[in-house]
């Protein structure tokens, strides 16, 4: 008779969840860059569809800012890099 022991045991179990803070990645307006710069940029560098872009822009302009990404520090740290490279003004708050 082939028999193995069967051994019990309790098995504390923790569970780790990287928690992340979001961020939010602000564009500001100017009276420099062109909508069709800011949609652009909006575009190439934050992956936005047309239409995004182009309400994105609408809200910069007449609010004077708008958040136009969400997500972690890292991420919104090179795109806020990228944006400011194209001569617009931007924060990662």
């Amino acid at each position: 008779m082939n028999t193995k022991p069967q051994i019990d045991y309790d098995e504390d179990v923790l569970l780790l969840e990287e928690t992340t803070e979001v961020r939010d990645l602000i564009v500001y307006n100017d009276d420099v860059n062109t909508f069709e710069h800011v949609i652009r940029t909006l575009i190439d560098v934050c992956g936005h569809e047309p239409e995004q872009a182009e309400q994105c822009t609408l809200l910069i302009h007449h609010k004077g800012q708008c958040t136009v990404k969400h997500g972690a520090y890292e991420e919104l740290a090179d795109m806020c890099t990228a944006i400011h490279d194209r001569g617009i003004s931007a924060d990662v708050l």
